[in-house]
């Protein structure tokens, strides 16, 4: 009996062996077993053994592969998250790092600073800053503004001091449009300090003009009635540089209070002002006394109209200059004065009987040829609106012409009014100047026509006692004073010859004379004793005088009694008993 061929137990190693796949052995196999069986004659079939197929590639591969794909996947959110890269210019980059600066809108982070660098012309830092891709559709516009938070000390307070700990930020403000109403930006230009009035600040802006600045700074407070309500956000100069143009942020609801006829004045520090009136010190609050401020009111109750945004405003210095009625037209006026202004200051009032009707504009020292001599030009400028009634009248009685106001003055000339300095304080020397009459004031030519009219002027009181001061030291300087010292020099040498000749002649001679006389007073005194001969004759003489006068009073009373006495004479004596 023929044993069967052993097929091999393992055909995987035949397979390597052989160079063939699996698949090959397998079929080999059996193919040699299909031949043993024929050959065997029906021999009884063995099983086939079919191994399992193995994978090639390990389990362990699946952590790489699956980090992988986290990985690809925060690639691309992280990309898709990306935004604009914006260049903001500074001109510095203090407290500013590349990696670790953030940038903020509302204090929430929206990017980072990428990259820093300086300028081609090396005045500026420019500021790489990467925006996230939520927030470039409201940055990346036209009217974003960037600014640098850092520790800030003014005279409106501290600001930033939460960067000590957290370092230097960018902070962003934008401004609310709507998708596609601005343009895309990506190039600003950074500011170094932060805006005082945020963009989405509910409120109104508005200007006011001013002459100078004064003590208003950035910050500064605005008041309506005493009550802050507002800010000074900015200022710059008009296109003429003549007037300050002062940007103030009035918050809502409040802005609503600034009405058309809204008047504006300086609040700014302590006011103390010392003229004629006396001694004003006017205050605001403490913080207007430390960083200046404005307040405004309207001009009347009746007109509530609101202001429209920007509406421009003037400025003005007091309260009360601020809410005085309107003047009307200006009206102005050239004074020429031959003495000193010594005293007299640009915005000295303008007086006529004591009402105030403008103000001292400008001073200025020139030279008239025809005079050959200095001369101070004082330009002024009234309100003749201000005389109210009198004004009216006055112009309803003039000519109406092109030059009727200069007719009107022409008319008040000629009945002597004049311009004069006056004294408006005794203590500080302030002079104003005055309009008013001199009925014997010289008569002068004066030009209707001119452009502005020029007011003729009279010497002031002091300048008109100065003068005459000044004539009396000039008699005095006519007098021959050395004559006169000699003349008083030969009086002097007479009386002291003069005196030395009574010395020495009429004092003896009244010495004598004095005691001659007193002896006759003495001679007076013994006859006019109590003792003496005279007295006792004096007085026997006034007791017969007494007796002499009791009976002259006897016959009178018996006159009285017996008038007719004096034609029968007494009557005879009748003895009794006949």
């Amino acid at each position: 009996m023929t044993e069967p061929s052993t097929p091999p137990s393992d055909p995987q190693p035949l397979a390597e062996a052989g160079g063939r796949s699996a698949e090959d052995a397998q079929r080999a196999a059996d193919a040699g077993a299909g031949a043993d069986t024929a050959a065997d004659g029906g021999a009884a079939l063995r099983p086939r053994v079919i191994p399992k197929r193995q994978l090639r590639i390990s389990w362990i591969w699946l952590i790489p592969i699956l980090a992988a794909v986290i990985g690809l996947s925060l690639v691309v959110r992280a990309w898709m998250r990306i935004g604009p890269v914006v260049t903001i210019s500074f001109e510095s980059a203090d407290g500013l790092e590349v990696g670790q600066t953030k940038v903020r809108y509302k204090d929430v982070v929206i990017g980072v600073v990428k990259d820093i660098e300086v300028s081609q012309d090396r005045s500026r830092v420019l500021v790489k800053a990467q925006i996230s891709r939520d927030s470039s559709g409201y940055v990346a516009r036209t009217g974003t503004r960037f600014w640098v938070v850092r520790p800030r000390l003014g005279i409106t307070g501290v600001s930033g001091l939460g960067t000590l700990l957290s370092g230097a930020y960018i902070a962003v403000d934008t401004t609310h449009t709507q998708d596609g109403a601005s343009e895309a930006r990506y190039y600003f230009t950074g500011l170094e300090k932060p805006p005082e009035v945020a963009s989405d600040r509910p409120g109104r802006r508005f200007t006011v003009t001013a002459p100078d600045l004064g003590s208003l700074e950035i910050g500064s407070p605005v008041y309506y009635r005493r009550i802050q309500v507002g800010r000074v956000v900015g200022y710059d100069l008009d296109p003429g540089g003549r007037k300050v143009r002062i940007q103030i942020f009035i918050d809502a609801p409040n802005d609503k209070f600034v009405t058309r006829d809204a008047r504006f004045w300086n609040v700014s520090g302590i006011n103390i002002s010392l003229n004629g009136d006396g001694l004003a010190v006017q205050t605001g609050s403490l913080a207007a006394i430390v960083s200046g401020g404005i307040s405004f009111a309207p001009a009347s109750d009746e007109d509530t109209a609101r202001a429209p945004a920007n509406a421009v405003f003037e400025l003005k210095a007091t309260e009360a200059e601020a809410l005085a009625q309107p003047d009307g037209p200006a009206f102005p006026i050239n004074l020429v004065f031959y003495q000193s202004v010594r005293g007299l200051k640009v915005g000295a009032p303008v007086d006529f009987r004591g009402m105030e009707l403008g103000k001292v504009e400008d001073i200025s020292l020139e030279y008239h040829q025809k005079d050959d001599d200095f001369v101070v030009m004082v330009k002024t400028v009234v309100y003749p609106s201000r005389l109210g009634a009198a004004y009216d009248s006055l112009s309803q009685d003039s000519a109406r012409s092109g030059y009727a106001r200069g007719a009107e003055l022409e008319q008040l000339v000629k009945k002597g009014l004049r311009a004069q300095l006056r004294v408006a304080n005794l203590l500080t020397g302030q002079q104003y100047v005055a309009l008013d009459f001199f009925p014997h004031a010289a008569p002068v030519k004066f030009d209707k026509t001119a452009e502005p009219v020029e007011l003729p002027t009279v010497p002031g009181n002091f300048d008109r006692l100065q003068q005459q001061l000044g004539n009396i030291v000039d008699k005095l300087g006519s007098v021959q004073f050395g004559a006169i010292g000699s003349d008083l020099q030969g009086l002097l040498k007479s009386l002291t010859h003069l005196s030395n000749r009574l010395n020495s002649q009429v004092a003896p001679q009244a010495t004598a004379t004095l005691k001659a006389a007193q002896r006759s007073l003495g001679h007076v005194d013994s006859l006019m004793a109590p003792d003496s001969a005279l007295a006792g004759n004096l007085e026997q003489t006034l007791r017969e005088l007494r007796a002499a006068a009791k009976s002259l009073r006897a016959l009178a009373d018996y006159l009285q009694a017996h008038p007719s006495s004096m034609l029968r004479g007494n009557p005879a004596d009748v003895l009794p008993g006949q």
